[in-house]
């Protein structure tokens, strides 16, 4: 009856982890459902700001915007890396950390300046372990990053990188590109080099827009290129809050599914081991029942 008593226990709080694994799936599945809603409406404003830079970049325009300008020394770099506040998502972080990580070393190789700026709990406890110092921390941009917040942060990156106070910038944050695929990657975010956000877009086609300017080539230039900047900025936001949710669903959906087969495999030993015990008492009935005759 011991073993029968312990199985019970045990089945119980395998049951009640099920139901919370199970709500934190659904919760997480409405959450990237909003936030893919959020990240699929900036997609095409971005895309389309992005190839008008392209083809401002590529035209033959007397003048430049300093975004567009690359260091010859690049002395001082500031690294982004975008984490989550929670866990229990799977390997989304570590694919970002791991990425940090990597540039890091190159870049304490290389013996460059670095700035270290992080956004997430679980980013920031990381590097905390691993003995980093953080510049600058954000805990605030969770599932639903609003670009008010993102534009604040993007303006200051711009006037460091203008000020010559940094001399380029990288972001580490995971890319949504479909519920089945999500990758952690490294981006330049400035010097701006490439804002396509389409991996098929015809680099061709388009650079081979004509633009007439009104009022002029340079006061356009001057507007749009820090918008192309904020906006790509604020889209690496946004894919990493639903990469985020989509590592959450499935890594919920999963723990879901390993309590439901510990379940079975817990009520399989359950009635064995009451199987077992119904045997012995009947043996033992029998017995005495025998003994008094």
């Amino acid at each position: 009856m011991a073993n029968a008593r312990v199985i019970i226990k045990r089945l119980k709080a395998v049951k009640n982890i099920r139901k919370i694994t199970r709500t934190m799936e659904l919760i997480a599945t409405a959450r990237f459902k909003k936030a893919m809603d959020r990240a699929s409406e900036a997609k095409a404003y971005t895309q389309k700001i992005a190839e008008i830079v392209g083809d401002l970049s590529a035209a033959d325009l007397s003048f430049s915007h300093p975004l567009l300008q690359k260091r010859d020394n690049e002395e001082r770099v500031l690294v982004l890396v975008l984490t989550s506040n929670r866990g229990l998502c799977g390997g989304y972080n570590s694919g970002v950390l791991r990425q940090a990580a990597n540039c890091l070393r190159r870049l304490e190789k290389s013996r460059k300046n670095l700035v270290l700026e992080v956004s997430g709990k679980r980013g920031i406890s990381f590097f905390k372990f691993d003995g980093k110092a953080t510049d600058k921390q954000y805990t605030h941009f969770e599932e639903k990053p609003s670009f008010e917040e993102v534009d604040e942060l993007a303006t200051r990156f711009i006037d460091l990188y203008t000020s010559g106070a940094v001399d380029r910038i990288e972001v580490a944050y995971t890319e949504f590109h479909s519920v089945a695929r999500q990758s952690a990657k490294l981006e330049t975010l400035l010097p701006i080099q490439d804002l396509s956000t389409d991996d098929n877009q015809d680099q061709e086609q388009a650079h081979a827009v004509d633009y007439e300017f009104l009022p002029d080539a340079e006061a356009i230039l001057k507007e749009i290129v820090p918008a192309a900047f904020k906006a790509k900025l604020f889209k690496c936001f946004l894919d990493a809050a639903v990469s985020e949710q989509v590592a959450r669903m499935i890594a919920m959906k999963g723990a879901t599914e390993n309590a439901d087969e510990m379940i079975g495999d817990l009520s399989t030993k359950y009635n064995r081991a009451r199987q077992s015990q119904i045997t012995s008492e009947l043996s033992e009935i029998i017995g005495g029942a025998l003994a008094l005759e």
